[in-house]
């Protein structure tokens, strides 16, 4: 979206729209540069950098969701995703439902009832480019929920792997599992999916109807969903060696991540097309 104010509009209007253009754009950079640099380090650099790109993450969300959509989308995000992720997490931790019995190591920082604070901003993270990859994709409410669950609950293929090879939380019983993904339970997705659903159906009566359409503000959140898609697979597959999750998450995720790519390219497409086929100005010579 431009900055440019259209005739009539305010400077702070105007100022609004710029920062919807550049403020995620210019988050989005820094989140990307700091999981270049995952791989590249270990130990305890390693967990401050993903507690670094989770906070990352979160603003980047809840930046766009207030700049885009205003307060009270910005609020119910942070209610259903952020509140409701660490309420989940919390009973999981005590009871077991519905992840499966597990416990979080100390390295990801300070916990509450169990659950590293961290945890719950990583839902809210992910469930916005997943709910607006969805409103892109589809105009039915029901299927816009099951689009954007399974759309977020898939990016847990990519993600336990990832932290249980690291040490950062494990369970206590880990049958039965994915083939190729020792040390998580299925129950785990299946608790990721039921939650993702809940959270996708409390969305949007508590944000209001300007969240039920994308338009060219999201584009970052799109960019967002497909980097961490394409760069959740090279990583699993070439720096973690962890070639199951790369191949479980690529075919999770793809469900909602392939026809988003799809669809953009052929907007853009179309969008080349018709801009090429406007006849050029005549400006005939003076006689």
């Amino acid at each position: 979206m431009s900055a440019r104010s259209e005739p009539g509009s305010s400077p702070a209007v105007a100022n609004r729209d710029g920062a919807v253009g550049r403020l995620p754009w210019a988050l989005l950079a820094v989140l990307v540069l700091a999981q270049i640099c995952y791989p590249l380090t270990g130990g305890a650099t390693r967990a401050g950098l993903t507690v670094a790109t989770v906070v990352l993450g979160w603003l980047l969300s809840v930046g766009h969701a207030l700049l885009s959509r205003g307060p009270r989308t910005a609020l119910a995000l942070v209610a259903v995703a952020t509140g409701g992720g660490f309420a989940i997490e919390a009973l999981g931790v005590a009871t077991g439902f519905p992840f499966g019995s597990y416990d979080y190591s100390g390295e990801l920082g300070p916990k509450l009832a169990g659950v590293p604070l961290i945890i719950p901003l990583a839902w809210t993270w992910m469930a916005w480019p997943a709910w607006l990859t969805a409103v892109r994709l589809t105009g039915s409410r029901p299927g816009r929920v099951a689009l954007a669950a399974v759309g977020l609950a898939a990016w847990d293929l990519f993600l336990d792997p990832q932290m249980v090879a690291e040490g950062y939380w494990r369970w206590r019983d880990a049958t039965p599992a994915l083939p190729g993904l020792p040390g998580i339970p299925v129950s785990n997705y299946l608790g990721w999916l039921l939650f993702a659903v809940l959270l996708m159906t409390a969305l949007r009566p508590l944000a209001g109807p300007a969240v039920d359409r994308a338009d060219g503000r999201d584009a970052p959140m799109f960019a967002l969903y497909l980097w961490t898609y394409a760069s959740s697979v090279l990583a699993h597959a070439v720096f973690l060696r962890l070639p199951a999750s790369a191949l479980w998450g690529a075919a999770g995720m793809a469900v909602a991540a392939v026809p988003l790519a799809v669809t953009l390219l052929r907007a853009r497409r179309d969008g080349a097309g018709r801009g090429a086929a406007q006849p050029t100005p005549r400006v005939d010579a003076p006689a």
